[in-house]
């Protein structure tokens, strides 16, 4: 791809133009002056005149950068439609959202129908001046967002509205060089789109097979013995499997950082598990005083006592000795009866998600807590720790080719980034 792009690629002539230097032969205006009219969507309630089925009905949640997202699409009537025509869209319009992911742009397909918006920016441009696309995509670089915070209004609630986006000042190549540009950047964009997809696809399958191998509904072959089962409150396991209470497992460990040990603060997210709190919150959130903090060594398991019920729940791997807040439970499964990889795998189902949830409602903790004393009493799947590590071998093959596919989109998504810093500032032409 690269050099496929390179071909088209020239060095520019550069010259000092605010907002900084482009090429001689491009111009700078204002959105407001290359466009026919520059609107808001409704700005009404957007709850009362939603339908079950109708016409399609835009919000800010549906805009992702540069492609329309309709996985959660909200409709409203014909006669809404039709009573509002300031928030009607046509193809090729741009949406740029408002509040929330300010300045996220898209543009409307020529296939996408009828449809109306929500509480978005509608730009018509002239497309005699301007290509829709190159807008979008100068709109979501780097750039354009970092120019798009200075239009921010409002105290509260932040957001940008159509008089400050009309005065956003925008470089403009040749119109046959803008459609280069938008169709090089598209091309990277579909490419990314599709591994994307592939992604979502391997994560669900993912999910789906560690489900079945550490329940067993599918066991591997060596490992099978019998077809019979055994049927327990939350799940059903070979006959060849137990369930015992986490607590014959495990054990709570709560070792303090009383000599304040400057050690490394950990967090737990709901998807991941632990992440370093620095390089996850971008900024400290924790307390200068860690001598309250607990230890968290390499194998163990922890979990934030009130939000475990999200699916918070992790397995420390990512340094020999690690902190989190004092409200974590912190516990180490026997590593004679419970590989620490399948445990994990176990605990980060969708399942015990939900076991986590109904233990939490049920707890006697009035702050809504799930503590190690209720914990302990959970039901955990236990094959054999021979089998256990089988399962987890082959849960780590399918999660590589995962992590393998995501590191190439964060390449490709990188690799994008800066092409746009070229291409947008003229810094690299392209051949028209």
């Amino acid at each position: 791809m690269i050099k496929e792009i390179a071909k088209v690629i020239k060095p520019a002539a550069l010259s000092p133009i605010n907002p900084g230097p482009v090429p001689t032969d491009w111009q700078i205006e204002t959105i407001g002056e290359v466009s026919h009219k520059v609107t808001n969507g409704f700005v009404g309630s957007s709850l009362p005149h939603q339908v079950e089925d109708g016409i399609t009905y835009l919000q800010g949640f549906n805009i992702r950068p540069s492609r329309i997202e309709l996985k959660s699409r909200t409709y409203v009537s014909r006669d809404f439609h039709s009573a509002n025509t300031k928030s009607q869209l046509k193809a090729g319009d741009v949406l740029v959202v408002q509040s929330g992911h300010i300045g996220t742009a898209a543009r409307v397909p020529d296939d996408f129908g009828e449809a109306n918006c929500h509480a978005l920016i509608i730009v018509d441009l002239d497309r005699e001046r301007v290509v829709p696309d190159y807008l979008v995509e100068h709109l979501n670089s780097r750039i354009g967002q970092a120019r798009m915070r200075g239009l921010h209004v409002g105290s509260s609630m932040l957001h940008i509205n159509t008089s400050e986006l009309s005065k956003y000042r925008l470089p403009l190549p040749p119109l046959a060089e803008q459609r280069k540009i938008a169709e090089i950047l598209r091309t990277w964009d579909e490419v990314i789109e599709k591994l994307e997809a592939l992604r979502a696809a391997k994560e669900k399958r993912h999910r789906a097979l560690t489900h079945s191998l550490v329940f067993g509904a599918r066991q591997l072959d060596r490992f099978r013995t019998t077809d019979e089962v055994s049927v327990h409150r939350w799940f059903t396991l070979p006959a060849s499997w137990e369930a015992k209470p986490i607590g014959k497992l495990a054990r709570e460990v709560s070792e303090r950082n009383g000599d304040a040990e400057p050690h490394e603060v950990l967090s737990c997210s709901k998807y991941d598990g632990f992440v370093r709190s620095l390089e996850y919150f971008k900024k400290q959130v924790f307390s200068s005083d860690l001598s309250g903090y607990k230890k968290i060594w390499r194998g163990d398991f922890g979990f934030p006592s009130n939000h475990v019920e999200e699916g918070s729940i992790g397995l420390q791997n990512l340094t020999d000795v690690g902190l989190v807040s004092p409200i974590y439970t912190v516990f180490r499964f026997s590593s004679e009866k419970v590989d620490a990889d399948y445990a994990f795998a176990v605990l980060k189902t969708g399942l015990y998600r939900h076991i986590f949830e109904v233990s939490t409602s049920a707890s006697v903790d009035r702050r809504g807590s799930l503590r190690w004393n209720e914990f302990s009493k959970l039901p955990f799947p236990l094959p054999s720790l021979t089998e256990q590590k089988a399962i987890a071998q082959v849960l780590r093959t399918t999660k590589a080719d995962l992590d393998a596919l995501t590191m190439e989109i964060d390449v490709l998504t990188r690799q994008k980034r800066g092409l746009m810093q070229k291409l947008l500032t003229g810094e690299w032409r392209v051949a028209c």
